[in-house]
């Protein structure tokens, strides 16, 4: 008996590599910011994020009812959510950002999808934590859409999200409170990774001794800002070498990023030096070094007072605590 071979199949040509150094590119790259702001409640969130270039809001209707903008019907499902999204890649419009107001609010969608799509009832049912990690796919797929959205559009995204204090667990000493957002620490941890920045906002407060009661009162100033930079007392970071605080308003962050510039540097450098007082020797000799190597170079003097602020308030910590024992 003869067998027949058969024929083998034809040998397709070798797709050419992307990754060479002919398609090595230099420079800065200009792209849609990628924003979330968290702060207390009333502080200003839905307003700065208002004055961003042609805003379309996705959210509550409650959350924006006394601002002049224009918003989606409040979304029932995470399907909804994902198909506004889908809407402002596909059809044509004149938005140039997005707001979510507020991703705090979108989370119970998240679950409900989660435990719909593993027909349980809570998202607890999964166990040990298992449900929160399998909801940080359904938020992979948000994030997903808005890089489309981003690619397509070029629109900016800000996520907006409201804050609570939180015990820290602090892996080398003991426990204190600081700010988070109202988000499942997993999914807030995925967006704050996403994001271009991750802007807490308060208003401006300071602590005032009186010198014959010895009791110690909050004073506000009336000023609200955003936070670029971590603290012991809240997350925060940006890309774009922004000043440690500005004012909560979108025209200020904005020409912050325009710039690129923290601050002025004479201002950075008696800045860190009045930090310096307040370190310890070792610290305060290492931090002086720092001041003198970065001279007037803007964004290292910027670097060096984020890290004396770092030092400072985890000292301030350590204080209250010997205080307290």
């Amino acid at each position: 008996m003869v067998t027949q071979s058969r024929p083998s199949a034809p040998t397709l040509p070798k797709a050419a590599s992307r990754m060479t150094l002919a398609s090595v590119r230099g420079g800065k790259i200009t792209a849609p910011l990628r924003v979330l702001l968290y702060g207390v409640e009333g502080v200003g969130k839905s307003t700065f994020a208002a004055g961003a270039p042609a805003p379309i809001f996705l959210g509550p209707e409650d959350g924006t009812h006394h601002l002049d903008v224009q918003r989606f019907p409040p979304p029932e499902s995470w399907e909804e959510v994902v198909e506004a999204v889908r809407v402002l890649t596909s059809d044509p419009h004149d938005f140039r950002s997005l707001v979510i107001d507020t991703v705090d609010w979108l989370e119970p969608l998240v679950w409900q999808q989660v435990c719909d799509g593993a027909n349980v009832e809570s998202i607890e049912d999964f166990g040990y934590g298992k449900g929160y990690v399998k909801a940080l796919d359904t938020w992979r797929v948000l994030l997903a859409a808005l890089e489309r959205l981003r690619a397509a559009r070029k629109l900016h995204v800000v996520l907006l999200a409201h804050s609570q204090i939180k015990t820290f667990k602090n892996p080398e000493g003991e426990d204190f409170d600081r700010y988070t957002m109202k988000l499942h620490d997993k999914a807030g941890g995925l967006l704050k990774e996403w994001s271009d920045c991750v802007l807490f906002a308060n208003h401006e407060e300071f602590a005032q001794k009186d010198s014959k009661t010895k009791r110690v009162r909050g004073i506000s100033t009336g000023v609200r800002l955003i936070y670029t930079q971590r603290h012991a007392a809240y997350d925060a970071k940006n890309r774009y070498d922004l000043p440690e605080s500005l004012p909560l308003a979108w025209e200020d962050f904005a020409a912050a990023v325009e710039k690129r510039e923290p601050s002025d540097p004479a201002k950075l450098r008696v800045a860190i030096e009045e930090k310096i007082k307040l370190l310890t020797t070792p610290l305060a000799k290492e931090a002086a070094n720092a001041l003198g190597r970065a001279g007037v170079d803007a964004v290292k003097l910027a670097h060096l007072h984020n890290w004396c602020i770092a030092k400072v308030d985890w000292n301030n910590v350590q204080g209250t605590r010997e205080v307290q024992s």
